[in-house]
């Protein structure tokens, strides 16, 4: 069955089992859907690591339903291009740009990220941000039954090398890479920048609270960039001793 809604003066389809959430910090909507795919907060915490350029172009690799694209897109007055693989998810990310009338500024494409240049020039691109699948592909590991989790959470399609080669074609010098990540593939991360001409410069781990490993990583690295003023952020740590999330979690959900 199919609802309509309304998107600034745009009419946006809304099919059946998706709904709308809403980033009340940068007055998103996105539409989602148990059935394939919600953004997480590795998504907000990769919108708000890097610095954002005011003008120029912002590319966001593996978009999946655009929520780091969208989430950006309150920062800056940039071109913002999104690449994704999956057409069910390009489409919801499609709608959810008419739903936050930025149809001027964004654009998402359906595409292999091993095509990307056909969309985007190369050394172009100001900043390049990527939430990428996560785990390696090995054919006798466990992976989720629906595909759409699958193809997000898991190496099947594309690789962090791959990931980092192409990042690098797009950037202009001086354009920086932005990626969120497990922290357990840290070495991995920085040994596949460092062979694509990308200068890691700038990291962060993000806590689930004190006292507990470190879950997910924020780093950011420089296309030819100088060695030198490699720099660790403080930690973050997602919930406080209540539960409750911390003041530098709520700010980025919900603003002021």
């Amino acid at each position: 069955m199919l609802n309509v809604v309304f998107g600034g003066e745009k009419m946006v389809q809304l099919y059946a089992n998706e709904r709308i959430d809403q980033l009340y910090a940068d007055d998103i909507k996105i539409i989602q859907s148990k059935e394939v795919f919600s953004f997480s907060l590795d998504a907000v915490l990769l919108a708000n690591f890097p610095r954002i350029p005011k003008k120029g172009r912002i590319v966001d690799l593996c978009a999946g339903n655009g929520a780091v694209g969208l989430f950006i897109s309150r920062k800056t007055n940039a071109e913002i291009i999104q690449i994704e693989l999956q057409e069910r998810l390009a489409d919801m990310a499609q709608r959810s740009i008419q739903l936050n009338d930025l149809a001027n500024q964004m654009k998402i494409y359906t595409a292999d990220l091993k095509d990307s240049l056909a969309f985007v020039a190369p050394d172009s691109v100001d900043l390049l941000v990527c939430n990428p699948p996560y785990f390696p592909h090995q054919p006798q590991s466990v992976k989720n039954p629906n595909p759409y989790l699958a193809i997000a959470r898991h190496e099947i399609h594309t690789n962090l090398e791959e990931i980092v080669a192409m990042s690098s074609k797009l950037l202009k010098t001086n354009g920086r890479l932005a990626l969120v990540h497990r922290p357990d593939r840290f070495l991995t991360i920085l040994d596949a920048m460092r062979r694509q001409r990308l200068v890691p410069k700038h990291v962060q781990f993000v806590y689930p609270k004190n006292g507990k490993d470190a879950n997910i990583l924020l780093i950011e690295a420089i296309k030819d960039g100088k060695e030198e003023g490699f720099k660790v952020n403080p930690p973050l740590f997602t919930y406080d001793e209540d539960q409750a999330y911390t003041p530098e979690i709520r700010q980025m959900l919900y603003g002021n």
